[in-house]
């Protein structure tokens, strides 16, 4: 075998040996919380020596961990739509109106993704003072929708610029406005990636910690209410909300990956029609 070849054969193998370390130590944590949220022991134990849905029970009779989830789901669910509504006409807007300011405002939406998690913390309690929104759900809301944002703009944006212009075009020629265009031509045709992103923005918001703790005052989230448990104490029940949330992020992504999936199937049948 020549040096290049076997070069070549070494690097593969390497890139392979970092690609299995890495995803091990992804999910490294995954299989000791989930099989520890399932233990019967008093105290934190891995592995189990019995299983039991011991803290799953405690999870749910507890009031404070029910209100910090009624309030995780007011907040995500609120904050995802005003993001998917926002953030889908600005990426429509973006993408179908040719101006030279349009990288500026593409980099404005997208920068709550590149902005440290406390440095946007940071800013938001300086405003919010301010503004005497600290503390309240509505500032709590605008927060995470525009936390949210960056993923919406994204993934509408690459969908919009992938639908065929004419269209449009063909729909207004025969008299139908601009709104109507939007909600009975492009918003059906794009509704598997109106889902994704709303998906995304959903997740985003009810797994947010950072910027929360700085703004929501005695309101508590899931993750909120996890970092002071934590802080004060170690109590097995954490174990359980973990896996809960490990829970709802793999069937967010499992849905998100079916939707694309169907709606890639439906547009190569189009196609091949």
């Amino acid at each position: 075998m020549s040096w290049p070849a076997l070069r070549s054969r070494l690097s593969d193998a390497a890139l392979a040996l970092w690609s299995l370390l890495a995803l091990f130590l992804l999910l490294a944590p995954v299989l000791i919380v989930v099989p520890m949220s399932f233990s019967a022991g008093k105290e934190l134990e891995f592995p189990p020596r019995d299983f039991s849905l011991h803290w799953y029970v405690r999870l749910f009779a507890d009031p404070l961990w029910i209100e910090a989830l009624r309030t995780s789901l007011v907040l995500a669910v609120t904050s995802s739509l005003l993001a998917l509504v926002a953030g889908s006409l600005a990426a429509y807007a973006l993408v179908r109106n040719s101006v030279i300011w349009r990288d500026g405002v593409t980099a404005s939406f997208i920068g709550p993704m590149v902005v440290p998690p406390v440095v946007l913390a940071v800013a938001a309690y300086l405003v919010y003072a301010r503004l005497g929104l600290l503390g309240t759900m509505p500032g709590l809301v605008l927060a995470h929708t525009v936390l949210s944002l960056p993923f919406v703009v994204m993934i509408v944006s690459n969908a919009v610029a992938a639908f065929d212009e004419r269209i449009e075009q063909a729909a207004i020629s025969l008299g139908a406005s601009r709104a109507t265009v939007l909600a009975r031509v492009v918003a059906p045709a794009l509704t598997p990636h109106l889902l994704v992103s709303w998906l995304f923005a959903f997740a985003v918001s009810f797994d947010e910690v950072v910027l929360t703790f700085f703004i929501a005052g005695i309101h508590t989230t899931i993750p909120k209410k996890m970092f002071i448990t934590l802080r004060n104490e170690i109590d097995p029940t954490i174990t359980a909300v973990s896996a809960l949330l490990i829970a709802v992020t793999v069937l967010i992504g499992i849905v998100a990956i079916l939707l694309l999936q169907r709606r890639l199937l439906a547009v190569v049948g189009a196609e091949k029609s």
